[in-house]
């Protein structure tokens, strides 16, 4: 029986977690190597230590029964020497597919599932050639390390090319054409090894400055999209043998679904579920992770999820007849995930 956790990273998911596992009477420890870490406050044991300390992973590892974590960019070095000691889910593989842009598109192609039409940038000379190929309005991301609309540039004439590669520092890249999409959705799905498989209703989101601001369930799509956004997460989890939550974010066109990205941990567009849901995102990881049966994913009621960045964390009162969750976070900075609140009413006919 699982009695303590691991988790790599110290943020708000991790925070989360921990406060999901604490419900179902088991520990947490994080590892962090930043101080004063918002999961910190909440887990048993802190260790403190950079992803390159070999001896404090190993202390990390012996000290758990199980590893999970809650952002992609580990470096594997430190996953090699924490699962040469104790299991980690979700497995490895699938943070190989997510961690690098192109990996994730040919995975993804691979099940069948649509993606933007996309070149691998290595050079100028290689981004200008894609933009032929792809045309423009395009956007160049890094392959690695993107997040909340960092590390990627938009592109809408040619002659931009020169400043957009260098704005990435010689990063590798890959160019995607932009999609005139409807609506951007996702869902949060959770499979366990058993190989069950329990999705949320799928939530729609819209974004600010790169940064999602709202999630909104029930999303505008139809019965028959929504089947097929649960069928689609299901399939890409099935062929990972996928333990845990993952985030599937879809952007619904004219031609049906396509898969934006795919995130192997809890996910912001799932934050809904603390309040509108029996069993939320975080314990259905922990469920999912530490063997236990999964809850079905139902909702009680419809909600809208809105995350407050930076400043907003001093104007709750806007928020006062609203469920707050905010990250502990010692400054407050532009751009920055300090909480998100819930609002929820009667599921609408």
């Amino acid at each position: 029986m699982i009695k303590t956790i691991g988790i790599l990273g110290g943020g708000q998911l991790g925070r989360m977690l921990s406060m999901a596992a604490a419900r179902l009477g088991i520990r947490v420890h994080i590892y962090e190597p930043q101080s004063q870490p918002p999961a910190g406050d909440v887990a048993t044991r802190v260790f403190t230590a950079g992803y390159d300390d070999v001896n404090a992973l190993r202390a990390f590892a012996k000290s758990v029964d199980i590893v999970t974590f809650e952002f992609e960019n580990i470096p594997a070095a430190a996953l090699d020497i924490v699962e040469a000691i104790t299991p980690v889910l979700p497995r490895r593989n699938a943070l190989e597919v997510s961690q690098d842009r192109i990996t994730e598109k040919h995975f993804l192609q691979a099940q069948s599932a649509a993606v933007a039409p996309f070149v691998q940038v290595d050079t100028l000379a290689d981004l200008q050639a894609a933009l032929g190929v792809v045309g423009t309005p395009a956007i160049l991301k890094t392959r690695r390390f993107g997040y909340d609309g960092k590390g990627q540039v938009r592109i809408t004439a040619l002659d931009q090319a020169e400043e957009a590669f260098a704005s990435l520092a010689g990063a590798p890249a890959v160019l995607e054409q932009m999609i005139p999409f409807e609506r951007e959705i996702s869902i949060i799905a959770a499979r366990n090894a058993n190989g069950e498989v329990a999705c949320f209703d799928p939530g729609e989101n819209v974004h600010k400055e790169g940064i999602l601001h709202t999630t909104t369930v029930p999303a505008s799509i139809s019965h028959a999209l929504q089947t097929d956004a649960v069928l689609l997460a299901a399939r890409i989890l099935n062929a990972l043998d996928y333990v845990g939550i993952m985030g599937v974010e879809l952007f619904v066109t004219s031609d049906g679904l396509m898969v934006n990205e795919i995130a192997p941990r809890v996910h912001n567009s799932g934050h809904w579920t603390q309040d509108a849901c029996l069993i939320d995102q975080f314990e259905q990881h922990i469920r999912a992770i530490a063997g236990w049966p999964l809850g079905d994913g139902q909702r009680h009621s419809d909600a809208e999820m809105t995350n407050l960045i930076g400043d907003d964390v001093n104007q709750l009162e806007e928020w006062h007849n609203s469920a707050i969750h905010l990250y502990g976070k010692v400054e407050v900075k532009s751009g920055r995930k300090m909480g998100h609140v819930n609002n929820i009413s009667p599921i609408s006919a």
